[in-house]
């Protein structure tokens, strides 16, 4: 989660704001009857992915980028975490997250080091408009649906371009505007239409190609989304709401953000792209 412009922080930060986020999630999984002292990746995977797919998006896109242990990774709007220490678990990836939200990054690092992973990945709080790190610090950043509350893509993908070492990748998995009409609100990462921003896939292009980047995949997933969806409703209809999920960060308004993404996806109203591109040697 990062923010559409300075001005508007307080407003981006505000929809994802949770108060009490550690109390209620530690709560949430001691109910789910985990040991709080032995918690694993997969135990947490439930939560702490917050995109279409969950873990299992993670992994397949991941497996896709032939990565290496060692990489140094940025996770741009990483949320509780839960992709970066993936790559640091299953590719063994030294992992850097920043989210706008300074709640998500404490429980990201409070998570990470209940899992041990504390010395491989890290969280800090920052604006992905203006990244606090050095130029050509990264051999790959890593985002997953976070540019749809950021207004100014042009600058955002300038400052991906300037961490990125050359010849290093960035890796896009995210949600698009569709065909289909405008987009139905409430959705999870906007309530209303004032902090979000898509653009279209050939809009990402045409912007990433602009800058230099070249495109080494292009996989439109919105078939897998719409799949993801159908199979979660009905699990949500024969046993109820699970005590794990991401309506723990949502809260009141997750039923009808669900129902509403449901519909976006099923009437091409936003669009599902899992992209590779290269800043060139």
């Amino acid at each position: 989660m990062v923010s559409s412009s300075a001005s508007g922080c307080g407003s981006v930060e505000a929809h994802y704001a949770h108060q009490g986020l550690e109390t209620a999630l530690l709560s949430a999984l001691s109910k789910a009857g985990l040991d709080l002292n032995q918690l694993t990746a997969k135990d947490l995977a439930p939560i702490d992915e917050f995109h279409i797919g969950g873990r299992r998006a993670t992994l397949e896109f991941a497996r896709q980028l032939d990565l290496s242990a060692g990489l140094a990774v940025l996770d741009i709007g990483s949320g509780l975490g839960g992709a970066s220490r993936c790559l640091a678990t299953e590719f063994g990836c030294r992992v850097t997250g920043i989210d706008l939200s300074a709640e998500y990054c404490r429980v990201a690092n409070m998570l990470a080091t209940r899992l041990g992973l504390d010395s491989r990945v890290s969280y800090q709080q920052g604006n992905a408009l203006s990244l606090p790190f050095a130029d050509n610090s990264f051999d790959l950043l890593w985002t997953q649906h976070t540019s749809m509350n950021i207004a100014d893509k042009a600058r955002l993908f300038a400052e991906m371009w300037r961490v990125l070492k050359p010849g290093g990748r960035l890796a896009i998995y995210d949600v698009l505007a569709g065909a289909g009409g405008p987009v139905l609100f409430p959705v999870p990462w906007a309530r209303d239409p004032s902090i979000s921003h898509l653009i279209s896939a050939q809009q990402l292009r045409e912007q990433l190609e602009c800058l230099g980047f070249e495109i080494l995949s292009w996989q439109d997933s919105t078939e897998k989304g719409r799949v993801w969806f159908r199979r979660m409703g009905d699990k949500i209809k024969q046993q109820s709401m699970p005590g794990l999920g991401i309506h723990l960060l949502l809260g009141n308004d997750f039923r009808l953000m669900a129902q509403n993404q449901v519909r976006n996806l099923e009437e091409d109203r936003i669009a599902l792209i899992e992209a590779s591109v290269q800043r060139p040697v």
